[in-house]
């Protein structure tokens, strides 16, 4: 399973939220290149960075930092947050960016997003955040009709990289990940999914480990105030 340490950017700094809300923040670097560099060191094989103004406001606002981190780093990158329209995706990818995370567009525009998966493979993520088992979308600010599995389905064989599947209510909350909604998610599909949200420390690392359908698993605050090591999660996940 792979372990994937996040980056969430607000204002240029690395911070975490609380269930996805912008007022709810904690503050832990103002140089995310610095903590990309930490992970790095760690062994991370992907880091997972979000433009949380980006997701807010439905535009990259932060790329000048992402550039300077895929431009001086060798570990890939993952980047999501205000991502809408076929310019940013090349944008992105011609900065040095290895994959880029679709989330509100694969809910309102799906042929866009099988569009954009045929012309660059392997390099399309759908972001699909849930609260109650319902997409939501627009940083998390309205919640659809949609379920997860339903949005999931829409991609089934058609060049999605990966599915990152968020509850919301976990998310920031160090509660333990949602491990069944993930693992139902999983077995709905073909497409690899990664767990995200939630994480507290290295037992549920070992619990997301028993289901061999989940692919990878998205981590921030239990890595940023020291209740998860990266070094010791990557070394039992192999």
């Amino acid at each position: 399973m792979l372990i994937i340490p996040a980056i969430d950017i607000k204002q240029g700094r690395c911070v975490r939220l609380q269930q996805g809300n912008m007022d709810l923040e904690t503050k832990y670097s103002d140089n995310p290149y610095e903590i990309a560099l930490k992970w790095e060191s760690s062994g991370a094989e992907l880091i997972h960075i979000i433009d949380l103004d980006g997701a807010f406001n439905k535009k990259t606002i932060n790329h000048e930092i992402i550039k300077h981190i895929a431009q001086n780093i060798n570990t890939p990158i993952q980047v999501g947050g205000g991502i809408r329209n076929e310019d940013t995706i090349q944008m992105y990818l011609d900065l040095g960016v290895n994959r880029v995370i679709i989330g509100s567009e694969a809910l309102y525009n799906p042929d866009f997003v099988v569009k954009i998966c045929e012309k660059y493979p392997d390099k399309i993520v759908v972001g699909i955040d849930a609260k109650d088992g319902m997409v939501a979308v627009e940083g998390w600010s309205k919640i659809s009709d949609v379920t997860a599995v339903e949005l999931a389905k829409t991609y089934e064989s058609k060049g999605v990289a990966a599915i990152i599947f968020t509850d919301i209510k976990r998310d920031g909350m160090q509660t333990g990940p949602n491990i069944e909604a993930t693992n139902l998610l999983a077995k709905a599909v073909n497409i690899p999914v990664i767990a995200s949200g939630g994480v507290s420390s290295i037992t549920d690392i070992k619990e997301l480990l028993k289901y061999k359908e989940i692919f990878g698993v998205v981590t921030g605050r239990a890595l940023y105030e020291g209740k998860l090591d990266l070094k010791e999660a990557i070394k039992i996940s192999i």
